[in-house]
């Protein structure tokens, strides 16, 4: 075991991984190497109802998820994979779907190979192929299913669910050590051991290396930059990234963007998830917007037009600039899946709702297109600014209504143009 390299040494890296290629049909999803960096996320659906998770396929794809992980843990989801499949190309969606294996994904690839094929990546748990002598034997013909159909594959570790016997030979190596560490770094390597030695087996048995992507994931957010700082200056595979069980709502949301944000300005990370437990009547979806977002807000992709708002003070009494915000935002999110085709570049469109005339005039010049709504003791008048120079003067009852029109005829003017270029 390799304790050379101390955890809080390791130095972040350049992203030039191994490029994977996650296929399905004509559609060709690179993670890794100078690819942008990808967004996943993960059905709740139970997989033997073919047609609800096909459905909760199409809306994730739609929200903006790159690849879609389904659950595959008995005979009879196995069975239902390459009807899903089936189901989504009928409906013109291509997105990859991933397979999610768990202590039986041995005999389901083997005994199932509709299903081997369907899927375009299999995520393989190193604590869950088995024991002992089984565990080598097993994990081995999940890599030979995966070099048989040209499929990639994620060996994907987690602290929950850690191989107990490597843990336990790590912890008695470091007893005999002059000066042992705590256990907490060594649960990271024990981490980080896993995912490296399952990637060299798989590779021996004949998997390219640029076929494996590798994540480590727990909970804790420094837990996760620590760790991955340390996976990542000791390997080139591609690097799924994500914080497990990260919670609901605002926790989860939080604890997510601190963690991911870290580590993909570091330039570490080829695709990432974000774990978050619905809230009630929630559409399982908000986890690729939260994504999509962390994404946004770092530089490194542009998925939606970005929409700036004011948060209020005194100078705005008035609801109407939240309204109109949750309104115009809400419109493009809508519009998007549409307008990736029709309207390109229309993703990295910035539009400006300002509440007063403090900072309103400034947002809206500095906006694609912005407006600037009166505030308390204002004159009853909304300027509008487009590529940063005052266009024209909404007032009334209907300056929403108006303003949105105005958005849609920008859009259709200065992105149609460059569809039919």
């Amino acid at each position: 075991m390799d304790f050379s390299l101390p955890i809080d040494a390791a130095a972040p890296r350049v992203r030039t991984t191994y490029q994977a290629h996650v296929r399905w049909g004509a559609r060709d999803v690179t993670v890794g190497g100078d690819a942008p960096v990808r967004v996943q996320s993960m059905t709740n659906t139970d997989t033997v109802d073919a047609i609800g998770t096909a459905i909760q396929v199409k809306e994730l794809a739609l929200a903006g998820s790159e690849m879609v992980r389904i659950t595959v843990n008995t005979p009879e989801a196995a069975q239902a994979v390459p009807y899903i499949r089936e189901q989504l190309d009928r409906m013109g969606v291509d997105v990859p779907l991933v397979g999610d294996f768990h202590y039986n994904g041995h005999r389901l690839l083997t005994e199932f190979p509709d299903c081997a094929q369907a899927l375009s990546k299999y995520r393989i748990n190193p604590g869950n192929v088995g024991k002992g002598d089984k565990r080598d034997r097993q994990f081995g013909q999940m890599i030979e299913a995966a070099v048989r159909w040209n499929k990639a594959v994620r060996i994907g570790v987690y602290w929950g669910s850690l191989d107990q016997q490597l843990l336990a030979d790590l912890m008695d190596e470091n007893s005999h050590r002059s000066h042992p560490w705590y256990a907490k770094p060594v649960m990271y390597q024990a981490l980080i051991t896993s995912a490296l030695e399952s990637a060299k087996l798989a590779e021996s048995m004949g998997l390219p290396p640029e076929q494996i992507i590798l994540s480590c994931k727990v909970s804790g957010v420094q837990d996760l930059i620590s760790v991955y700082r340390a996976l990542s200056a000791r390997c080139r595979y591609a690097l799924h990234l994500g914080l497990t069980e990260a919670g609901m709502g605002t926790k989860g949301t939080v604890a997510s963007s601190a963690a991911l944000a870290v580590l993909l300005q570091e330039g570490i990370g080829d695709t990432i998830r974000v774990s978050l437990t619905p809230q009630p009547g929630e559409a399982r979806t908000q986890e690729v917007v939260v994504a999509s977002e962390i994404l946004q807000a770092l530089g490194l992709r542009s998925f939606n037009p970005s929409v700036t708002a004011c948060p209020g003070c005194g100078r705005t009494t008035s609801t109407t600039f939240q309204e109109l915000t949750k309104q115009i935002d809400d419109f493009l999110r809508a519009q998007m899946p549409i307008w990736r085709a029709q309207y390109p570049g229309v993703e990295a469109m910035k539009v400006a709702v300002m509440g007063c005339i403090v900072n309103g005039p400034g947002e809206s010049k500095h906006a694609d297109i912005g407006i600037s709504l009166p505030g308390t003791g204002e004159a009853p008048a909304a300027p509008v600014y487009i590529d940063g120079e005052k266009s024209l003067t909404l007032r009334g009852d209907n300056i929403a209504a108006e303003f949105q029109v105005i958005v849609e005829n920008y859009i259709a003017k200065r992105f149609g143009s460059v569809a039919t270029a």
